[in-house]
């Protein structure tokens, strides 16, 4: 079963008309794209978008063979002109299987936003799952079968991917396309790096897609480190990075702090932000996480781990300090970098870059400083990749 892609961008198109922002300043080249459409085996047509006979031409293929046009999700704007000789478009009802004379099989799939999904089994029995723009599948039941082929709105709903990932739909050898690409992540290098890390990909306007066939799916990172400043946007990166993923733990190393107003309002920030599937565990306790298996782990953060082994060794007393306090803090310290080391988890851990700023005034905030540093670098050297995020911009150091 083939699928050519006569669109891969969002309703509107990537870029956007008469939209000035910097994303549809880049789009050019590859990175126009028309609205998405699928032309399946050249005899089923999920989604009629304007142009769609010339996307096709462009794409070395034609529409005369389609059988059935189908449309996913609520078109705004006028109504789409049917080229001559293609079958009014329609919609199957939830739930309802469609066979055509071709021998593909359409299944209708629920979705929690307006519109319908469409899985579609080719002749060759290989399955391909298509979910428009703003939804994700509902009502999935467990375990499912792996799709051999996933085309979703993986940058607006990753959600619906972790979804998939959580039943079986999405298993290790799904090829994972993004489509509906709107203007929400620059296009070129940083897309393909956020999708990537989501085990998801993206291809131009009318690449044709063999349903089955071995592709490179991206790799997800085992061990991955985001650094930056305050307020840098490296929560948000490393959050970004797992939010695809079901069942995830984010360990939330700085406590609940009684009492500190501000303190409650940066927690409750940070848990608005995460999906209502993750669990949360306050612990500074590390080791035992990193040992056992199960689910992906979000550490947030290093500084505040740091700030608590630091407050168990004495660190912030010289005497302590040059009497065992350091010697202790390093043993603990090589403790957490060999348990990552040795992990089968997904981890993603972020800590504060604090080296490029003002030398502190005191000898305990010098000796944070330095003790951090050290840190970093000890445990990125044991991660796949290090991000660098600046100004909300990710900078790849490593993988």
């Amino acid at each position: 079963m083939d699928v050519t892609l006569l669109g891969t961008g969002a309703p509107a198109g990537l870029p956007r008309p008469d939209c000035p922002c910097a994303a549809c300043a880049a789009a050019q080249g590859e990175q126009v794209r028309a609205a998405t459409a699928l032309l399946v085996d050249g005899a089923l047509l999920l989604d009629l978008t304007p142009g769609a006979a010339f996307a096709a031409a462009r794409a070395g293929r034609s529409l005369t063979g389609v059988r059935q046009v189908l449309l996913s999700h609520p078109h705004d704007g006028p109504a789409v002109e049917v080229p001559a000789g293609l079958p009014q478009p329609g919609r199957v009802p939830d739930g309802r299987e469609l066979a055509l004379l071709t021998g593909h099989r359409v299944r209708a799939v629920a979705l929690d936003a307006p519109g319908t999904g469409y899985a579609v089994t080719g002749p060759d029995g290989r399955r391909l799952l298509y979910v428009p723009p703003g939804g994700a599948p509902a009502g999935l039941e467990e375990p499912a079968e792996p799709y051999d082929l996933i085309l979703a709105d993986v940058v607006g709903r990753p959600d619906a991917l972790a979804k998939l990932r959580a039943v079986g739909a999405a298993g290790p050898t799904t090829d994972v396309v993004a489509v509906h690409l709107d203007h929400d992540v620059p296009p070129g290098p940083e897309l393909a790096r956020r999708l990537a890390a989501g085990g998801a990909r993206a291809v131009p306007d009318g690449t044709t897609l063999t349903v089955g066939a071995y592709e490179a799916v991206p790799d997800v990172p085992r061990r991955t480190l985001v650094l930056g400043g305050a307020r840098s946007g490296k929560s948000v990166e490393a959050e970004r990075r797992l939010e695809s993923f079901p069942d995830v733990l984010y360990v939330a190393t700085g406590g609940s702090r009684n009492g500190d107003t501000e303190w409650a309002a940066r927690v409750f920030a940070h848990r608005e932000r995460r999906p209502g599937s993750w669990r949360t565990a306050e612990t500074c306790d590390l080791v035992p996480l990193l040992k056992d298996d199960g689910p992906p782990l979000l550490v947030d953060c290093l500084s505040l781990w740091l700030t608590d082994a630091m407050d168990a060794v004495g660190a912030w007393d010289d005497a302590e300090w040059a009497g065992g306090g350091e010697r202790a803090l390093r043993d603990r310290v090589r403790e957490l970098t060999e348990a990552v080391r040795a992990t089968r988890r997904t981890v993603v851990a972020v800590s504060n870059e604090v080296g490029s700023g003002i030398v502190p005034a005191t000898a305990s905030g010098r000796r944070y400083r330095d003790e951090l540093g050290r840190l970093n670098a000890a445990f990125g050297y044991e991660c796949e990749q290090v991000l660098l995020v600046v100004a909300g911009q990710a900078l790849v150091l490593r993988g």
